[in-house]
């Protein structure tokens, strides 16, 4: 007798206007969130020039249509950026070299 197998097939979802489809790009609004950052008003214009091809593959890859959304969650990756890397390599040389780490 052949067993029935279930077969799952998944819908692609076009992003909407306002969706982050990188949960990073979610987590990076949500630290700054936390910290207070995105609360007040919006009070500040920010303004700059960038090539037309950045804006847009920025736009394809986050699925936030909207300049000023895409700038603050741009901010907010900068923010919440993880710097672990760059402490880890400072950390070289600050155990001593008489430590014993019973290998």
């Amino acid at each position: 007798m052949a067993e029935a197998v279930a077969i799952r097939t998944f819908k692609r979802i076009k992003p909407s206007s306002t969706a982050v489809t990188s949960s990073r790009f979610g987590d990076a609004l949500s630290i700054a969130e936390e910290q207070g950052l995105l609360s007040g008003g919006r009070t500040l214009t920010l303004r700059g020039r960038m090539p037309s091809l950045l804006v847009e593959q920025a736009k394809r890859k986050t699925g936030i249509q909207s300049d000023s959304k895409l700038l603050e969650t741009a901010l907010a990756h900068i923010v919440a950026a993880d710097d672990y890397a760059e402490w880890l390599l400072a950390q070289r040389g600050t155990i001593s070299k008489d430590l014993d780490l019973e290998f």
